[in-house]
């Protein structure tokens, strides 16, 4: 339930509160440890600094669609018990993920399998399609890769990393890829079958109601103060409990003490359009750097309705700077020993848990931030199976 400002100050005066655990964040790392500690018997408060629960993944109605407002969401997972868990508070529909590239034009189907090699050269073969590869890769040349290009050249080859990867890549990280480090591409998918489907996981969907819905039932009765910004309010709200968890950015915590961790934001714009169907497909990535956006999201096609409407956003990279929305973690050299500092820090801070993709400084996929989360819930309480208190 929500707790206004007004209600918690009565309650602070009246020396009615006391919790075992401030949980600044409510998106998936909260809601998830909100709902263990709660099955634990733990008493909990949950601080957000925007007006609204979900964190990343807040979904709400328009139209009758459920509009990703912080980009594209697709939870998969080939984690049993991690799926298990979320569909206890949430029936998931059977949204595959089969995304398609845009490169001047011309449509591509993503990841690469023979969909996409048949419209790039017109093989229809599997073989034939493995030997234009390896023709071209051995036409490089390339040693041991120095940067994210001859990583991918020596993955893809040449046509598909110019039409494919080039300029969407530059596009995210708002660097030439040869500036880049080939860590960030260790891999490329590569299927030699006409296989759309863009994750390998077992499990994959959205929940039908929607990410706030499902975030709304882990959380359960656990009190939240929305629109409160702990760090502002650092001493008062940390009094109120033994122990805090922390899914902002750990830097920010520290007041940025060793410098600021570098981070890739994004930029939405969304229109409701009055027509039944855009583009087809929930997303589109515009890979050619003459297009200023990444992807074109179709909200619509995640859960299907019925609607004369449309809801599209455009998703466009930005540079980052504090003060922003952090989105995309630097994972390079010199970040992730900053990092570390900040991980010796919090080591030696009493009673501060820190979780979450910003408080760890780590890309997750969904189903990762739920074991994370309930592997810090475990080591806390001591629920060593997942699903106890079904």
């Amino acid at each position: 339930m929500a707790v206004t400002r007004y209600q918690w100050m009565l309650s602070v005066v009246g020396g009615c509160v006391d919790y075992d655990y401030i949980i600044v964040g409510s998106g998936l790392f909260g809601a998830v440890f909100a709902e263990r500690a709660a099955k634990a018997g733990k008493r909990c408060l949950i601080v957000e600094r925007r007006s609204h629960i979900g964190g990343n993944c807040f979904t709400e109605k328009v139209e009758g669609i459920d509009v990703h407002r912080y980009g594209a969401h697709i939870f998969h997972t080939s984690n049993r018990e991690i799926w298990e868990y979320v569909n206890r508070f949430s029936e998931f529909n059977n949204f595959v993920n089969s995304p398609m590239a845009n490169y001047q034009g011309r449509l591509y189907n993503l990841p690469f399998n023979m969909n996409t090699f048949y419209a790039m050269w017109g093989v229809n073969t599997p073989r034939a399609a493995r030997e234009r590869i390896e023709l071209q890769r051995r036409a490089e040349v390339i040693g041991e890769p120095k940067n994210l290009e001859e990583q991918a050249i020596s993955l893809v080859g040449r046509d598909i990393y110019e039409i494919l990867v080039k300029g969407y890549t530059q596009k995210q990280w708002g660097r030439p890829c040869k500036e880049l480090p080939a860590s960030i591409i260790k891999r490329l998918p590569v299927r030699l079958t006409f296989d759309n489907n863009y994750f390998n996981d077992r499990w994959q969907g959205i929940p039908i109601k929607g990410y706030t819905a499902l975030i709304k039932a882990m959380i359960g009765e656990t009190p939240i103060m929305l629109n409160t910004d702990f760090l502002k309010d650092r001493d008062r709200l940390s009094r109120l409990a033994s122990r805090i968890v922390y899914t902002g950015p750990i830097d920010e915590y520290f007041n940025f003490c060793f410098g600021p961790l570098a981070y890739r934001s994004l930029r939405f714009e969304t229109q409701t359009l009055a027509c039944e169907n855009y583009q087809g497909v929930a997303v589109m990535n515009f890979t050619g750097s003459d297009v200023p956006y990444t992807r074109v999201i179709e909200h619509k096609h995640f859960n299907p309705v019925t609607s004369s409407a449309t809801v599209v956003t455009w998703e466009y990279p930005a540079d980052w700077k504090p003060g922003e929305e952090p989105y995309y973690p630097v994972n390079d050299v010199a970040n992730s020993a900053l990092y570390a500092q900040y991980c010796d820090l919090a080591a030696k801070t009493p009673n501060i848990l820190f979780g979450g993709r910003l408080g760890m400084y780590r890309y997750f996929d969904m189903d990762k931030v739920v074991f994370e989360a309930l592997r810090l819930a475990d080591r806390e309480f001591g629920l060593t199976n997942q699903n106890k208190g079904r």
